[in-house]
């Protein structure tokens, strides 16, 4: 397995989860990895992703695990689905944003519970000379992870092995700059909070305090 970016930032992601959370969605869940810390959470989960291969092998792998909470996999586009309006305590996008219009976080808004979080992984493209300076710092950090990761996957026992394909989600690159994400943010959700990760991602959280 290699390093993976969003995966390194989950426990930042789960630090953002209100006490209480009873119910949360994850939106462009992938294989389902961080629904599942979610669901292992004791929380009701929902998790959607456009791709239907993704969603079959998240409902495979929560199916393994025994005793565990399942999130409830549906494969569906967040922007083509009725949410339920001020329902989820807490609602998680991993890397999904930028596949999809960016004002598609007024109804993710519209679906929070009062006191309810939204925390968006975002990705954004190199523009400008921070953004292109924050890259520049990430690529010898990022050169030690992979090499690390790769380095514990060679000592790891061959039974640890699951003898499955390995399938990963449909991925794209971002277009929309880190500017023009503030920009739009700051309107549909005012008194958020974003700020640039390492690994070319940034970090959005806003709590409903409706």
């Amino acid at each position: 397995m290699s390093f993976d970016h969003n995966d390194h930032y989950h426990r930042l992601l789960l630090r953002q989860v209100p006490r209480n959370c009873g119910a949360a969605l994850d939106v462009g869940c992938g294989t389902g990895r961080f629904a599942r810390r979610l669901a292992h959470l004791g929380i009701e989960v929902d998790a959607i992703d456009p791709s239907e291969e993704a969603i079959a092998e998240a409902r495979a792998l929560s199916g393994r695990i025994a005793g565990a909470r399942s999130p409830r996999f549906q494969h569906a586009n967040v922007t083509e689905v009725e949410l339920p309006k001020a329902h989820y305590d807490f609602i998680s996008c991993l890397a999904s944003i930028h596949h999809m219009p960016f004002d598609t976080v007024a109804a993710l808004r519209d679906a929070l519970a009062p006191g309810g979080v939204l925390v968006i992984l975002g990705c954004y493209p190199e523009k400008t000379r921070l953004d292109w300076a924050w890259s520049l710092a990430a690529v010898p950090v990022n050169a030690v992870a992979r090499l690390t990761v790769a380095l514990e996957d060679r000592l790891r026992p061959a039974a640890a092995a699951t003898g499955r394909k390995q399938v990963k989600a449909p991925v794209s690159q971002p277009t929309v700059p880190l500017l023009q994400i503030r920009r739009e943010a700051a309107v549909l959700l005012p008194g958020c909070s974003i700020r640039r990760l390492l690994f070319w991602r940034y970090l959005l959280v806003f709590r409903n305090s409706g």
